[in-house]
């Protein structure tokens, strides 16, 4: 049931390496943070602070959904990368039984993730530009340039070992900065518990619940999980060992992400008066000033804000590169030629754009975040199909509970996502 095919002769995923921690005390924690730093980006800062500015505490239980359907998916996708030691990308080729199809699903993956994460990039840039603004001065463009260098530097290395570590330190830092400035504001508790456990949809926040959905359950998390955790626990890891131990780090990533984004919520609710419109993130930072007391507090925010456009800026290329190259039968080696060239793309091409002076940053951010809510439920189709063929999965395909939930999931999805383009078009 262990005996695993070893896929490296293809260069599609190495078994071992130098990168590789062997201590187990190593190994327990990793991938699930790359998730986290994926989904804690500009996006979530600027959603979640303008869901508190306008709707006070009245839609935390869209952040408690994601939180519960981000660990139900990821476990899925790790267990596929686990078991198949392949990452989804490779899986959705795979299951199509035509050069024909394949081509399709490939292209469909190419333009769904790549140009869209492109898109996103420039958000994660600028929302990173704006925290050093705000701490240090300067000008976006120039800032852009800087992150957008810092980010090419770390990816180039080819060394997983070293961006896991960089972006784990990270996204401590941007949890322990965002969840201190939650306990300082004293939000009001019995508020966000029930906002937390009593659904609504306040006139208006529809589009703004999809966002929220779309900055925890990102879709291309799903493809850069199945990848990442092969690296992490290679083939001589016994199966159950590493899922284990991948479902822990996966749990504990997710919530603490979650945590993150309802303090970034409760903060805003507190700073603002409901029904505020908050028109960037830098003005959350500006009105904790005398909240408080003095431009510490807005150095304190900011901090936050570049520590997660860092993040972001580093993940969404890599996961970009893991998607299309698995989808289109390329090797997923850091280090290999075409691998290389997508996240180079999307990264030059979001460094570009916000270095050009993007007028609207925050509009970018909001539209990637809603679009990453109405893909979610055909990338989750993708990933329910793969998880339960028996002739990859074996034993340890989806049972029932696992494609309830999961078929949950992309109803919610998908009726969310109909509503919002039926608002759209013909109200």
């Amino acid at each position: 049931m262990n005996d695993q095919p070893d896929l490296t002769a293809s260069g599609t995923l190495p078994a071992t390496g130098p990168d590789l921690p062997s201590s187990s005390r190593f190994r327990k924690f990793g991938p699930g943070m790359l998730v986290a730093a994926a989904f804690i980006g500009p996006g979530t800062v600027t959603t979640a602070s303008k869901a508190g500015a306008a709707f006070g505490f009245a839609l935390c239980w869209a952040i408690v959904f994601s939180i519960f359907a981000t660990i139900i998916l990821q476990e899925m996708s790790a267990r596929l990368g686990l078991v198949t030691r392949q990452g989804l990308g490779e899986a959705v080729r795979s299951s199509c039984r035509t050069n024909g199809m394949r081509l399709l699903a490939g292209l469909i993956v190419a333009v769904a993730i790549g140009v869209g994460n492109a898109a996103y990039q420039t958000g994660n840039i600028v929302g990173a530009s704006i925290g050093l603004t705000l701490i240090a001065g300067g000008s976006i463009q120039t800032w852009s340039v800087i992150i957008g260098s810092v980010a090419f530097a770390l990816l180039l290395s080819g060394r997983y070992r070293y961006i896991e570590t960089a972006l784990i330190g990270l996204v401590l830092t941007m949890s322990a900065t965002f969840l201190l400035t939650a306990i300082m504001v004293k939000p009001d508790m019995v508020a966000l518990v029930k906002g937390s456990f009593a659904p609504g949809l306040p006139e208006g926040s529809l589009l703004t619940v999809i966002g929220l959905i779309g900055t925890t359950v990102v879709p291309y998390n799903l493809f850069l999980h199945a990848s990442s955790v092969c690296r992490k626990w290679p083939n001589d890891v016994p199966t159950d060992v590493a899922l284990r131990e991948s479902r822990v780090d996966t749990t504990a990533a997710v919530v603490l992400g979650g945590l993150v984004t309802l303090a970034i919520v409760a903060t805003a609710a507190t700073a603002f008066s409901e029904g505020r419109t908050l028109t960037s993130a830098a003005d959350m930072a500006k009105q904790l000033e005398p909240l408080l007391g003095g431009p510490a507090a807005r150095i304190f925010f900011a901090g936050g804000l570049l520590a997660a456009g860092l993040t972001s800026a580093i993940t969404a290329p890599l996961a970009a590169a893991f998607a299309i190259s698995g989808a289109m039968g390329w090797s997923t080696e850091l280090k290999s030629a075409r691998f290389r060239s997508i996240w180079i793309t999307v990264l030059c091409a979001g460094t570009c754009l916000a270095a050009a002076g993007l007028k609207s940053p925050q509009v970018t951010i909001l539209i990637a975040q809603a679009a990453n809510g109405l893909l979610l439920p055909l990338i989750t189709i993708f990933l329910l199909i793969a998880v339960n063929r028996s002739e990859q999965m074996k034993d340890y395909r989806n049972g029932i509970l696992a494609n309830v939930l999961g078929g949950a999931v992309v109803l919610i999805t998908l009726l969310l996502g109909a509503t919002a383009i039926y608002k759209m078009c013909f109200v």
